[in-house]
């Protein structure tokens, strides 16, 4: 793979200056295209530069690092936190971060964090390879049996099985799965994406907010309004407008059921 292609963003000329160095001297698969003291420059960075990794400053004055994602998203380029308070680490995780390195930053802990950028950036580009984004949710969609879904993780990429998905909901611009096994993996994807290319027969959005596989689904009343009752003991709503579509498709789906 060739060189990964990486800016520096941080407010601290000495933290800026320190991490360079550290890069030059123990990461030969990193190649520093830029460096920039804002979020504002940063953006122009990624505008002027292909750019594979980005080193992220959260704590800086004006816009904080957190406010570069959906840039540093639409250039499908990886991020590697780096802050001197700990208290980012989960808004950080959740931002999809591959790594987050506190300062003063631990050669090893810098090492690891872009052997791991590495894998996944060879990843993302073997997924990629001979088709676009947009190629492959067209692909995704025609499936008619997808039966496994690649989600992105901070450590490259969680492959699931579709039939462990309960629910998917949505927080702003994520999306979380909640699983059979209670765990639950937070994506930067918004829960549309994810409409499109499960397959339209096992789940439904019952809700702007939810996507509800149908298997999982024990109980439904409308006391007080329509209410679901979950596998796993989750209640969840359906709104207004989707509940007559969704009287339709839970018939449709036990009567395929009951057909198998």
């Amino acid at each position: 793979m060739a060189a990964l292609n990486t800016i520096i963003v941080d407010d601290e000329e000495f933290a800026r200056s320190s991490l360079y160095f550290l890069l030059q001297e123990n990461c030969p698969e990193v190649n520093i295209c830029g460096i920039a003291k804002s979020v504002g420059e940063a953006r122009a960075l990624l505008q002027s530069y292909d750019v594979d990794l980005i080193f992220l400053d959260i704590a800086m004055p004006g816009e904080n690092g957190f406010s570069l994602i959906p840039q540093a998203q639409e250039a499908n380029a990886t991020v590697i936190f780096t802050t001197a308070y700990d208290q980012y680490a989960l808004k950080a995780i959740k931002a999809n971060a591959i790594d987050y390195l506190l300062k003063p930053i631990d050669i090893e802990e810098l090492v690891a964090a872009v052997e791991k950028a590495t894998k996944y950036q060879q990843l993302n580009q073997a997924l990629h390879q001979n088709t676009g984004l947009k190629n492959l949710e067209t692909a995704l969609k025609e499936q008619k049996g997808i039966n496994r879904l690649t989600l992105p993780s901070g450590q490259g990429y969680r492959l699931i099985d579709v039939d462990d998905i309960i629910h998917i909901e949505a927080d702003s611009n994520y999306s979380i799965f909640h699983l059979k096994n209670k765990e639950k993996i937070t994506v930067s994807k918004v829960l549309k994406d994810y409409e499109e290319i499960l397959p339209e027969e096992r789940f439904f959005r019952i809700h702007k907010s939810s996507i509800v596989n149908l298997k999982y689904v024990k109980e439904y009343n409308n006391k007080n309004g329509l209410v679901l009752l979950l596998e796993n003991g989750e209640s969840l709503v359906v709104s207004r407008r989707r509940a007559s579509d969704f009287f339709e498709k839970i018939k449709t789906y036990a009567l395929l059921q009951s057909e198998k």
